[in-house]
């Protein structure tokens, strides 16, 4: 069961919609055909196949606004990623020698 957020505690619609999500494309076999699935993992949901990359993330991105506007709609609580890291240099130090 979705939570409801209070409309005041949450971003408007666009922030939700310009979130970066996490990606997933992969190549998947249906009956014989190879169909690319897309997804994002983290909005429920939301994953498409089609017979190109190309037209797998076109459909992804319609389906991602529409799984968006129906949380939205509904008053569920929107996923959103972590944030990312500060940096993407290497955190563990080298020892010294």
């Amino acid at each position: 069961m979705a939570m409801r957020a209070e409309e005041g505690d949450r971003p408007d619609l666009a922030y939700y919609e310009a979130v970066p999500y996490l990606l997933v494309i992969e190549s998947v076999e249906r009956q014989g055909q190879w169909l690319r699935r897309a997804e994002h993992p983290e909005l429920p949901g939301c994953v498409v196949e089609a017979p190109s990359a190309v037209e797998a993330l076109e459909e992804l991105e319609r389906e991602r606004r529409r799984v968006l506007r129906r949380l939205w709609d509904g008053g569920a609580v929107i996923p959103v990623p972590r944030p990312p890291l500060r940096s993407s240099r290497k955190i563990c130090s080298r020892p010294a020698t």
